[in-house]
């Protein structure tokens, strides 16, 4: 039994001394580290819903208060407003100024940074006025409604040099930055397919008062082409992201299906997709998304000839799991009483009731949220140093164009080639 032990702590010890090796190579880590400087970054938050209240709570959380002042929000829905003053009368911040219109926001209060988390069809134009005026800015992803707009604010983004990020977080997830070094690596082979999905059971409705009808698209504008692409722009974004990410590649070519299956509410958006991208070395990222059944919930499948990771639940499968060891097994069953006839000449003998292979750890000690606090603190580093990694802002770029042209698949019924106008 000691030797047991023994082997079990040479394997631990293993893991763990691997796990930070792979993450030494991430460029982003220890983003929770404190800052420097000095100076507060001057912060302003432009649409405090549902996402912009988590935000602030999420950033109110980190215990770098020193470093930033989230000093005005900007809404034009009062009792988002309303919300908002609550969180920051909760975790005693000052009363921050409050603004109807970004424009306004922009031109009478000096600001570092901006954290955008509007609905996405107001992303360009904001973030394009912020970026204009000097301000750094964190948008949510996907970056706009339409393909011209998602470029404009690339362009701008160059044209001004202030820093874009979109708002991708599992960039910033020690699990995921984990896998995917440990994937570029080799620790899957040679991927052949990654498939994904996310799977919820709910209306994705939002209340509107019935006093107030006329606010319906402006409450659930994820219902309506105007406004949202659907499952496709706020929900696969982030994993197309991650098949981008995992295979240093961007897709060549995207087809599509989708269809009002079941919630014939009036919505205009689809409420089940399933898409097939292609990449240059021929691996295919294969997803579906519905609203209608939430067994099979959110997951993403990288499978190569050496082993698969599911990556939102922390987990590794080797193509060849180690064998129950059979003497272990046989001396097991006699302790318990369990006496039957067993081959054991053979060296590779192993006993019918082998250990069931349930996959090991990507990575231990996994942190709590899926990577959206370090996004806001890395932000904030961002704007201290007047730089960031510009190959972050290209992954949320190009996924937006590909979640975009995901959709043209689906609306058209054929395959979806990028217009050479919206390479970078």
């Amino acid at each position: 039994m000691a030797q047991k032990e023994g082997r079990r702590e040479f394997l631990k010890r293993s893991v763990l001394a691997s796990a930070g090796a792979a993450l030494a190579l991430s460029p982003i880590n220890n983003t929770l580290a404190l800052l420097t400087n000095g100076k507060k970054v001057k912060l302003g938050y432009i649409g405090v819903g549902g996402r912009g209240q988590h935000l602030l709570r999420l950033l109110f959380d980190q215990q770098i208060s020193s470093d930033y002042e989230v000093v005005t929000i900007c809404d034009n829905y009062q009792p988002s407003i309303d919300a908002a003053l609550e969180i920051f009368k909760e975790y005693g911040r000052p009363v921050p100024k409050i603004f109807l219109s970004h424009q306004k926001m922009v031109k009478n209060i000096a600001l570092d940074g901006v954290v955008v988390a509007t609905p996405l069809f107001a992303h360009a134009h904001i973030s394009i006025d912020c970026m204009n005026a000097g301000i750094h800015v964190l948008c949510e992803k996907a970056m706009a409604r339409t393909l011209d707009d998602t470029k404009a604010m690339y362009d701008t983004h160059i044209k001004t040099g202030s820093i874009l990020l979109i708002g991708h977080q599992r960039i910033f997830s020690k699990v995921y930055t984990n896998a995917i070094n440990q994937i570029h690596n080799g620790k899957l082979g040679e991927i052949g397919q990654i498939r994904a999905y996310w799977h919820r059971n709910n209306d994705w409705r939002r209340p509107v008062p019935k006093n107030k009808p006329y606010l319906e698209k402006k409450i659930n504008w994820r219902l309506y082409n105007e406004y949202s692409a659907g499952l496709l722009t706020e929900l696969m974004s982030h994993q197309l992201q991650i098949a981008n990410w995992a295979l240093k590649q961007n897709p060549t070519s995207v087809m599509g299906t989708g269809s009002i299956r079941y919630w014939k509410d009036g919505r205009q958006v689809d409420d089940n997709i399933a898409l097939i991208y292609s990449y240059p070395d021929g691996t295919q990222f294969v997803y579906d998304s519905l609203n209608c059944n939430k067994k099979y919930g959110c997951q993403e499948h990288i499978l190569g000839s050496k082993g698969a990771m599911e990556l939102e639940t922390n987990k590794f499968y080797s193509e060849n799991p180690p064998q129950a060891p059979g003497i272990l097994q046989l001396i097991n069953d006699i302790e318990k009483d369990v006496f039957r006839d067993a081959q054991i000449g053979g060296a590779s003998w192993v006993p019918e009731t082998a250990v069931k292979y349930e996959g090991e750890t990507i990575i231990t000690n996994k942190q709590k949220g899926d990577g959206t606090a370090e996004e806001l603190v890395h932000f904030i580093k961002c704007i201290q140093k007047k730089s960031a990694p510009e190959w972050i802002l290209k992954e949320g770029y190009n996924t937006s164009i590909w979640t975009l042209l995901g959709e043209q698949a689906i609306e058209s019924g054929t395959k979806i080639t990028c217009p050479e106008k919206y390479l970078i």
